[in-house]
């Protein structure tokens, strides 16, 4: 398989959204988001570029205002009577990025050793014999005189800038990094060092990685290989809906959104019913919301009595109600998985519940069964049971 770090992604976020991207190959329409992303990307790559002097600022804005307009025009937009007003706020945004990163990086003050470097390399899986190949752009690579290190850089048009420890096991920068080893298997990977460059907050977050992250990333790779080389067996790319929903080109297509999308001439008398009972449903999940809060509260007043009281149970003109304490177990199936699948009883759980695991606890070996009890949490959880006295029918209740 040929692969991206940028498709493993798309997996991970939704596998639907890869199936109709990298294996049918539909393309979908270009957005505002997108471009804005590629325009910034371009400029920055041509801020760098010295032919035979670096760009000044003002011509790295007349760049990016030139190329914005020109490749705006063929946006599809959601609410074209907002376009105006959308195209100004996106472009005036890369107006900002671009010149307070110039003001804090001029190009001249860096060693750049290569841009938009394209690489390729081979991945052997182990366990099925198969050679994948992974591929990718890193937008900006430099080397330190000094330190001899190389970093890899990669800029972010998003708001959210995370922490060093969330990019100690970063996919993508440990994706770059296993390609310059791999491309240079003399340098030493810990003469690697790997930075997002976050524009909109002007900051980079760096990261030194590691031998074992490394390889961390090699596995959690061909991990993703293998899964989606099942699912393309299995034919099964299931939605996944999430606040990337917003920004996805195949939402006409999902099933999750396809309805929504459904054209009025295509309507029937089943969608006009459908419609009653869907506002019916919210109707009644609201009373039900209302009944659930009210239920609560007396639940609440009822079990402060007992507390204050010391009794387990109380009496009142419709009937009585007893609490009683229950033990609930809790297993961590997520850390579990591989355990159970290398003792050959997940497949028996179907779904990961913790009943069915439970029910197979007496068959699985000593290691298996501790390993269950390491990820295995109990609580306490108080139940108020009520009993109805004699003669109280349904009308009453």
């Amino acid at each position: 398989m040929r692969t991206s770090y940028s498709a493993l992604e798309t997996y991970k976020t939704c596998p639907l959204k890869y199936k109709y991207q990298e294996i049918d190959k539909i393309r979908g329409p270009k957005n505002i988001t997108a471009v804005f992303g590629t325009m910034v990307h371009a400029a920055l790559k041509y801020m760098f570029e010295r032919n035979p002097l670096y760009p000044t600022l003002d011509e790295v804005l007349n760049f990016y205002t030139e190329h914005f307009h020109e490749k705006s025009e063929k946006i599809e937009w959601a609410h074209p009577d907002k376009k105006e007003a959308e195209e100004k706020m996106y472009f005036e945004e890369g107006i900002k990025l671009l010149t307070n990163f110039y003001k804090k990086n001029q190009p001249w003050t860096f060693n750049v050793v290569e841009l938009e470097g394209r690489f390729s390399l081979e991945l052997l899986d182990e366990l099925t014999g198969k050679v994948h190949t992974l591929a990718g752009i890193i937008d900006r690579l430099d080397k330190d005189p000094e330190s001899d290190v190389y970093e890899i850089i990669d800029y972010k048009t998003g708001k959210r800038m995370p922490s060093e420890a969330e990019l100690a096991d970063n996919l993508q920068l440990g994706v770059y990094h296993l390609a310059l080893t791999s491309r240079w298997p003399s340098v030493e990977p810990e003469r690697f060092a790997t930075s997002l460059y976050f524009l909109k907050h002007n900051e980079k977050v760096s990261v030194n990685p590691t031998r074992e992250a490394l390889a961390r990333t090699r596995a959690l790779v061909l991990k993703t290989i293998r899964e989606i080389e099942g699912n393309i067996e299995k034919d099964e790319f299931p939605p996944m809906p999430g606040p990337l929903c917003g920004w996805c080109a195949y939402q006409r297509l999902c099933p999750m959104w396809a309805h929504e999308y459904k054209e009025e001439a295509a309507k029937t008398a089943n969608d006009a019913e459908v419609a009653q009972a869907i506002q019916d449903f919210f109707e009644l999940k609201k009373q039900g919301d209302e009944v659930k809060d009210a239920l609560e509260s007396a639940r609440a007043t009822i079990l402060s009595y007992m507390e204050s009281e010391k009794v387990a149970r109380v009496f009142g003109d419709r009937g009585y109600i007893t609490k009683n304490v229950q033990e609930r177990v809790n297993y961590n199936l997520e850390k579990l998985e591989e355990v159970l699948k290398d003792a050959g009883v997940w497949e028996k759980i179907l779904e990961p519940e913790a009943k069915k695991l439970e029910e197979l606890l007496p068959s699985l070996t000593k290691d298996v069964a501790e390993a269950v009890q390491k990820q295995t949490s109990k609580k306490q959880v108080i139940v108020l049971k009520p009993t109805k006295k004699k003669g109280m029918d349904d009308e009453e209740e």
